[in-house]
């Protein structure tokens, strides 16, 4: 079993910056993906970022590329989600998630949730 456990969010303005981290434990795989997904009331979750664990390919949805940069230390075995240039449209509960194999960008292809943290960007 994999537990993963994210911490960092919070209340700021638009235009700040806020990273996200979420630590993981347990059973780990030889090649494993860590996912950032967002999720607002009403709407599907949706990725956010995505990186390969041992090679750190990573991916970003289109909303956010150029501003928000996924990161993980594989010594820590924390991965990160750099958030910059905030807008209010980027609020929303974080989960951080993790599935076994290559690449994916839609959730039901990860196994493992953390319990996710709110990001609030005010305008």
């Amino acid at each position: 079993q994999v537990q993963l456990v994210e911490s960092g969010g919070g209340l700021v303005q638009a235009g700040d910056s806020l990273k996200l981290s979420c630590g993981v434990s347990g059973r780990t795989f030889s090649s494993y993906v860590m996912g950032w997904f967002r999720q607002v009331p009403g709407k599907e979750r949706d990725i956010v970022a995505a990186i390969t664990w041992s090679i750190g390919n990573t991916y970003y949805a289109n909303s956010v590329k150029g501003r928000f940069t996924i990161s993980r230390d594989v010594a820590k075995n924390t991965e990160y989600l750099q958030m910059n240039s905030l807008k209010p449209e980027d609020t929303g509960i974080y989960y951080c998630a993790a599935r076994s194999g290559t690449m994916a960008t839609s959730k039901n292809y990860y196994d493992y949730w953390g319990q996710g943290t709110q990001v609030t960007v005010s305008s």
